[in-house]
């Protein structure tokens, strides 16, 4: 066991754009730093930098990096501080939903043009099923060569797309073609393609599992595919024995679902240092709402559960709930409702992180709407849909939170007058 292999690559001719592909009709598409090159797109002088985004702050994470960042060892995930430390020179930008929930909306629009089974994941990736659609477009591989081509031309964006047998395959697929390639695995190949790669390379292998199966010997894929289910059993237990084993034979029967929805939407921010000012957890949970909101609405969809996240300093961490009469996608009445969960938890310790999370999500259109007594025709949905549009039209910047509650009431209830 430990055999060594080399790895397969975007530019092995086993696997190549041009590997037979007839029987290959999974394609998953994964945009290549995604939030990263939003940011150059809308701001080329950044082009050909190393830009990383994510959390700002000490203890901020990186969410995206571009490859002129990764050059340097930038990775998702990673703890800002770590990356400031390798690449101290790099652009370093927060998340900005607003444009990168556009960005997406537009890429899955061109995936969609193609087929309708589409498996959105996240923003940036889905799977897609083009059994139905090469009577029109051709092959898996010219399909795959079309969205590439579009999204570039459309979207002036790049993406790796893997086209395979099926989905795990598929998506180790466009992992091995990045940045901006195409990997084709016949079925006939899977086989070779698979047992060469790490054994973190399977879903469900995270770092103690692979240290695991590493201490028995089974440092790749076809190691494992080899060992006997009882000593899989023994190093990560009998389900995921029996999950891991079949994804080493490339056996993989889930279908490409359309239907896949969010669960949940939320946002939730990482203090650069424990607070226990009101004032500053109140602004924080305007913020957030604020994006959870924008989010929602980008995606057309109502919440009925607002969720609310707090992490104390000894890193204790507590969640409130309240469930709505009916379903909101405004920001004004997440706020109100997670602001009124913080004041009843009353945590009285010092706050290391907050968080706010709308569940039981539905569409938007024909959702019942909040009715109150007296108030305006159009009320705080019309306002923060307006936000929305001058947003997208002069950047987010320009619409602070306070504009969520009138300049005056966030004044008025930030600085409360003595008594």
């Amino acid at each position: 066991m430990g055999r060594s292999q080399s790895l397969p690559r975007g530019d092995d001719p086993r696997f190549g754009p041009d590997a037979d592909d007839s029987a290959s009709p999974i394609l998953h598409v994964d945009m290549d730093a995604f939030f990263a090159a939003v940011e150059v797109r809308r701001r080329p002088e950044l082009r050909g930098k190393p830009v990383i985004v994510g959390g700002v702050g000490p203890r901020g994470v990186v969410s995206s990096a571009s490859y002129e960042a990764r050059r340097y060892g930038v990775r998702s995930a990673m703890p800002t501080s770590q990356a400031r430390a390798r690449c101290p020179h790099a652009v370093y930008l927060p998340p900005d939903f607003t444009v990168y929930t556009p960005a997406s909306r537009a890429v899955m629009q061109i995936f969609r043009d193609v087929t309708p089974l589409v498996e959105p994941l996240s923003l940036d990736e889905a799977f897609l099923d083009v059994t139905g659609a090469r009577r029109l477009f051709g092959s898996p591989a010219t399909i795959a060569r079309l969205i590439r081509r579009r999204v570039a031309d459309e979207q002036e964006l790049t993406c790796s797309v893997g086209v395979a047998p099926s989905k795990f395959v598929a998506k180790l697929g466009s992992t091995r073609a990045k940045p901006d390639g195409l990997l084709v695995v016949p079925p006939g190949q899977v086989l070779d393609f698979l047992h060469p790669l790490p054994v973190d390379a399977l879903w469900g292998v995270g770092e103690r599992a692979a240290e695991a199966l590493r201490r028995l010997g089974l440092a790749t894929v076809g190691d494992l595919a080899e060992a006997p289910v009882g000593m899989l059993r023994r190093a990560v237990g009998a389900a995921s024995a029996a999950h891991l084993h079949e994804l080493a034979w490339g056996r993989d029967p889930r279908r490409v679902s359309p239907e896949h929805v969010d669960k949940s939407i939320g946002a939730e921010v990482t203090f650069d240092a424990d607070v226990a000012d009101p004032v500053e957890i109140r602004r924080a949970l305007l913020t957030l709402s604020a994006k959870v909101g924008v989010r929602l609405r980008g995606s057309g969809q109502v919440g009925r559960t607002v969720t609310l996240k707090v992490r104390l300093a000894d890193f204790r961490t507590v969640n409130r709930s309240r469930t709505l009469t009916v379903p909101t996608d405004t920001a004004r009445e997440m706020f109100d409702t997670v602001w009124a969960l913080y004041t009843a938890l009353d945590p009285g310790e010092r706050i290391r992180l907050v968080g706010v999370r709308v569940e039981g999500l539905a569409p938007a259109q024909g959702a019942p709407r909040q009715l109150t007594l007296g108030a305006p025709e159009r009320g705080w949905r019309e306002a923060e849909a307006a936000a929305d549009a001058a947003a997208a039209r002069f950047g987010r910047s320009v619409i602070g939170p306070a504009s969520l509650m009138g300049d005056r009431d966030a004044h008025r209830k930030e600085n409360p007058p003595h008594p």
